[in-house]
């Protein structure tokens, strides 16, 4: 990780740090070998995750108290129904959705077609439950599947992060062996 940090050249941005496996030998069209999945990580990225909230009520009085920028109604489910290019810029701006499962059929219906394609269609989550568990979980939280190429590439920091607390991500074994930490 030092060796990477040291050859980057300057940046006015924080960079990200990723990791990249390359796989060998899996054919990619064949949908069994492909996934996508969500991984906590120990330190967080780095950097803030940007997460969106549709809901009515009390979490959406839990969402504005929490400082979330997307809080979404549903009256704005139904703007974003009728104007396709505002709830594309909505979904390019968020890194997860929670959804309050009871709003699950509108949000298919007006937001489906623009957040399917894009792998954001939100978690639905019950109207009784407390939120900042749940947003403080996916702030750590990263996206690893494998689509299109047999190579996995995730972010699991940034370059102001300690050596350490990124190598805590990371650990390697041998089938049978013992897991050992990467430093």
């Amino acid at each position: 990780m030092k060796e990477a940090k040291e050859q980057s050249k300057p940046r006015n941005f924080t960079e990200s740090v990723d990791i990249i496996i390359n796989i060998r030998d899996l054919d990619v069209n064949k949908p069994e070998n492909r996934f996508n999945e969500e991984v906590t990580l120990p330190n967080g990225r780095g950097k803030d995750v940007k997460i969106g909230v549709i809901a009515d009520g009390e979490l959406i009085v839990q969402a504005k108290d929490a400082g979330l920028d997307t809080v979404i109604n549903k009256q704005d489910l139904e703007e974003f129904g009728k104007d396709r290019k505002s709830a594309k810029k909505m979904a390019n701006s968020v890194d997860f959705l929670i959804a309050q499962a009871d709003m699950m059929p509108l949000v298919g219906r007006f937001l489906g077609p623009v957040l399917g394609p894009r792998g954001k269609m939100p978690k639905p989550v019950p109207a009784s439950i407390k939120l900042d568990p749940l947003l403080e979980r996916l702030q750590n939280t990263v996206k690893v599947g494998l689509k299109t190429q047999a190579s996995i590439q995730v972010v699991v920091g940034s370059q102001n992060m300690s050596d350490e607390d990124i190598a805590e991500t990371m650990f390697i074994k041998t089938t049978m062996g013992p897991v050992v930490r990467v430093i």
